[in-house]
């Protein structure tokens, strides 16, 4: 019972891991209908620029996030109106023009990273790294690890924040406009261009955040990048195309499955074969996700 319940525990927080890649994309789709095939790169130059900065600068990794995400943030500002040029005009089928974009997008910037930093890999040094204090419940000892234990607050936080701008504020109401009716949107005054940027700007600050956060918990390098790209993906289509607050139930979903998998008699090399079947057949009853509240 207690090898479960700590299977439980530590499936719960590899969610929260998920759910912290995967907001800002699910933000993107919502609001620019880009399918970003490079989030798993944004991710793994999120922890290497992280890994340099901690190695030049002597300080604690968690004191960096917020330099990472304003660096990422101007990063994605640059280069959403190449995006944007892709996907509008007379351009067939834009999702996935946009999703050809930026699979190349992708793949420059693992060659810009093989440049950079090489094939070694690597992991950000954190105070916090092999922390962990014990829980007791019901007679059950469980072991909580620090790191983690913050990213899944980040993860959940950021969710919170987002969902809570879009709701409840008038910048989220324009941003909804523009996502649902960019014409109308502008012509009732919206700035659509200009929200596109911010938005992306927002989502690219995100997971270069969210990718130091990998790079404290685990050896990161290059070539690791579509790894968290096909985990992200998995995630927003479990949680509905677009629907943001889907995301920390797909994710921690997500993270509880490949954890079961992992520490039952089929082991990790099934893990990739279970969250398919899982999501196949999830999709099959609900093609706008395990909520039924996304795109279909």
């Amino acid at each position: 019972m207690e090898l479960f319940a700590q299977t439980v525990v530590n499936g719960l927080l590899i969610g929260g891991v998920y759910v912290a890649i995967a907001v800002g994309f699910s933000l993107a789709f919502g609001v620019l209908h880009i399918i970003d095939f490079a989030v798993g790169e944004w991710v793994i130059l999120g922890a290497l620029v992280g890994w340099t900065l901690t190695e030049w600068l002597a300080v604690e990794p968690l004191f960096l996030l917020p330099l990472v995400a304003v660096g990422f943030s101007l990063l994605g500002w640059i280069i959403q109106p190449l995006i944007r040029r892709v996907v509008t005009g007379d351009r067939p089928l834009p999702v996935l023009m946009g999703l050809v974009f930026t699979f190349g997008l992708g793949i420059l910037a693992q060659a810009v990273a093989f440049l950079v930093w090489g094939i070694n890999r690597r992991s950000i040094a954190s105070g916090l790294g092999g922390q962990a204090f014990e829980l007791h419940v019901a007679g059950i000892s469980l072991t909580i690890p620090v790191l983690r234990l913050v990213m899944f607050v980040f993860g959940m936080a950021v969710v919170a924040a987002v969902s809570t701008i879009l709701r409840r504020t008038r910048y989220g109401a324009a941003v909804r406009a523009a996502a649902q009716n960019p014409v109308m949107a502008g012509l009732l005054g919206v700035n659509v261009d200009r929200i596109g940027r911010i938005v992306y700007a927002a989502y690219a600050a995100i997971t270069g955040a969210a990718g130091m956060f990998i790079g404290m918990l685990f050896a990161i390098s290059p070539e690791v990048g579509l790894q968290y790209t096909t985990f992200a993906f998995f995630t927003v289509v479990l949680a509905g195309m677009g629907y943001v607050p889907g995301v920390p139930v797909a994710g921690l979903a997500l993270g509880l499955l490949q954890s079961l998998v992992a520490t039952s008699r089929l082991g990790p090399r099934y893990v990739y074969l279970v969250v398919f079947l899982v999501l196949y057949l999830i999709l099959l009853v609900s093609p706008r996700g395990i909520l039924r509240r996304g795109w279909a």
